[in-house]
């Protein structure tokens, strides 16, 4: 039972909001789960204090020797990861969560939560995507942005060394977005983007680094055209894949594990993370 109301939760949490809608509190800690990990404090180049927790792989398992910094979306903080970082940990991959600033325990920061984004929340994953490095100098180090956070993701792997960078629900176009949902909801058409919203075309061109774009199949927002886009503009030194998935909008891991469940949660949707990073084709998954 208890297991179910952490799994209730974490859908919850993982739902975009399609604008900012930070929280302070952490419904849970990895602990919650029986991970392994260290509470982590990381300073911003501009002095912004964010809290983050780095989490050992699981005991007794063979080792990644790779670690994943996750970028979440817009609503909730880092504890909404706990179970995408367990599925992970199982699989011996270690895992570092951080919040934005002005989200969970991070330092406090003026959101306007019509926003969909600030661009300071780029500079906080650079900041963690660093420490992971500090801390693995021997590690494979890599980026997981989910919905907003491919937005930060990509710009961080355009623009700073990154061994790979892995989205679900990748922002393509944060226009597109801003257009979809002021048709969508009417009655709250307010939507923002940042100036430098306007040059965010030009960033998916430069991430150099494995891409693999995770694609509901039925996400109306962050389509499958527009992952299959973005991968099929690759040069031919861009290593990029697509994996379909039959889901809605960051449904992938709960979908996977659905068509194993003798299987552990997140145990198919870690497999074909690690195919992809082993240079196999993945998308015979979808």
């Amino acid at each position: 039972m208890a297991r179910l109301l952490f799994l209730g939760f974490f859908l919850l949490q993982t739902w975009s909001a399609w604008a900012l809608k930070p929280v302070a509190k952490w419904w849970a800690k990895p602990d919650t789960l029986g991970l392994r990990y260290q509470d982590l404090t990381l300073t911003t180049p501009d002095h912004v204090h964010l809290a983050a927790w780095i989490i050992a792989p699981t005991a007794g398992v063979p080792d990644q020797h790779t670690t994943v910094v996750v970028a979440y979306g817009d609503a909730g903080n880092m504890a909404s990861c706990i179970f995408p970082a367990a599925a992970l940990a199982a699989q011996g991959y270690q895992v570092l969560l951080f919040d934005y600033r002005g989200f969970g325990h991070s330092e406090a920061f003026a959101i306007n939560e019509d926003y969909l984004y600030y661009p300071e929340f780029t500079t906080d994953l650079r900041t963690a995507l660093a420490e992971a490095r500090r801390r693995g100098p021997r590690q494979r180090v890599g980026i997981m942005g989910l919905s907003m956070g491919s937005i930060m993701g990509a710009e961080v792997a355009a623009t700073t060394h990154c061994e790979f960078l892995i989205t679900e629900g990748y922002v393509a176009n944060p226009q597109g977005v801003v257009a979809y949902y002021r048709h969508a909801r009417p009655k709250r058409p307010v939507i923002l983007l940042p100036a430098e919203a306007t040059s965010y075309g030009r960033v998916a061109p430069k991430v150099n680094c494995p891409w693999l774009f995770i694609a509901g199949t039925e996400d109306p927002v962050t389509t499958l055209a527009d992952s299959m886009a973005t991968a099929r503009a690759a040069h031919r030194q861009q290593r990029r894949e697509v994996l379909p998935v039959v889901c809605g909008h960051l449904g992938a891991m709960e979908e996977l594990s659905k068509k194993e469940p003798e299987k552990g949660y997140g145990d198919a949707y870690v497999r074909a993370i690690t195919q992809f990073l082993a240079g196999e084709l993945v998308a015979a998954k979808g």
